[in-house]
């Protein structure tokens, strides 16, 4: 038998501010990219990123303190949860300031750090573990919370993705030539490049009866989930979207899902040329008679590498919950290929069901399928 996941409770907190104001804020086209000052810029190909408010300076506990914010919003979580930590480098932040013979946080150093500070911050007897999976951790650690409470082995999973903006990763994905010299354009013609954002988000799943036992609101229930490796290139994606194509097939099938029955796509858009060329090659694979609207929100946030798949799910949620659908900040004139599909303005949606996807370096993908919620509270 299959247990159903219900999405609980999340948080989040990006360079729009926390996730009731980050939606405020995407719906009316803002975005947050703006010069930094955390760092000398001058020798890489853009000064621009996307940083949280009040945070041109990371302080010691930086890093932490993000984390105490996502607690007090999130709220108290069950005893028995496990949980899941979701990064691409927590602690780099902290790592360069020890380099540098700065004040530095000991307990934000490294990886296994995150989980320390989770089970502080929500105490839990149970088990916990970190996904470092590139730009799709937190989607893949979503995919692992959901599958081992569909499959009985838990009833309850915290998962929390969190990455901050550092000149270290911002350094490399300089040398990569992977940066924008401008604030970036998820499927525009004219796309140049990403843009770095920082932030973090967390969800607490729960099998749905449980979930109703105790009188907990569902959001919204993912329904589906799915990981592919593309086996291609340790930075660039296959350039047919076979991976991505894969993770989305393995989603609709957990779902017992058409995909007739999408009804929209919250796509990684990071605006480089070749993700967001992959993408759009993919879901017309998918999507052989016509797309359903797409939509990307790294142009109002930019790229919070692995903390990009837990912030946009509880995007995705809110547009569920909201019934519209935001944005493709910072696109003028959209891709040929998904000219009709791409949203450029605030749209109202009807739809139940959004297919999420992320894709990361080492041709990582990963899809998750999400369902409005029909009763908000049960009991």
């Amino acid at each position: 038998m299959s247990h159903q996941v219900a999405v609980v409770a999340m948080a989040a907190h990006t360079a729009l501010g926390n996730l009731d104001t980050t939606w405020q804020e995407l719906c009316a086209g803002k975005s947050a990219i703006a010069p930094l000052p955390r760092f000398d810029t001058t020798n890489y190909l853009t000064n621009l990123a996307a940083l949280l408010p009040q945070s041109s300076d990371v302080s010691p506990s930086h890093s932490i303190t993000l984390l105490e914010h996502l607690a007090t919003d999130l709220g108290v979580v069950p005893s028995n949860t496990i949980l899941f930590g979701a990064t691409t480098k927590w602690g780099i932040d902290q790592l360069e300031r020890a380099g540098r013979q700065l004040p530095y946080d000991a307990n934000a150093l490294y990886s296994a750090t995150l989980i320390e500070q989770m089970r502080r911050l929500w105490p839990s007897k149970g088990a916990g573990q970190v996904f470092a999976a590139a730009c799709a951790s937190s989607t893949l650690a979503l995919a692992r919370a959901s599958a081992t409470i569909a499959a009985g082995r838990t009833s309850s999973v915290l998962v929390c993705g969190v990455d901050m903006c550092s000149e270290f990763v911002f350094s490399g994905f300089s040398a990569l030539q992977g940066l924008a010299p401008e604030a970036c354009r998820p499927f525009c013609q004219q796309r140049r490049g990403l843009t770095l954002g920082e932030g973090a988000a967390a969800l607490l799943l729960m099998d749905a009866e449980r979930a109703c036992a105790e009188g907990r609101p569902t959001l919204a229930t993912i329904a589906g989930w799915g990981v592919a490796a593309d086996a291609h290139h340790i930075t660039a994606p296959a350039r047919d979207g076979c991976g991505l194509q894969l993770a989305c097939r393995k989603a609709l099938a957990k779902a017992a899902c058409d995909v007739s029955d999408i009804d929209a796509i919250h796509a990684h858009g990071t605006g480089t040329v070749y993700n967001d060329a992959m993408e759009i090659t993919a879901f017309h694979h998918l999507f052989p008679e016509s797309l359903p609207p797409i939509f990307g929100v790294k142009g109002a946030i930019g790229h919070t590498l692995g903390a990009a798949g837990a912030i946009e799910t509880a995007l995705s949620i809110q547009c569920l919950r909201n019934n519209s659908l935001p944005p493709t900040v910072g696109v003028e004139s959209p891709m040929t290929e998904a000219a009709n599909a791409i949203t450029r303005q605030t749209t109202p949606f009807t739809g139940t069901t959004i297919l999420k996807t992320n894709s990361g370096f080492g041709g990582i993908n990963a899809a998750l399928l999400f369902k409005k919620s029909e009763v908000a509270h049960v009991r």
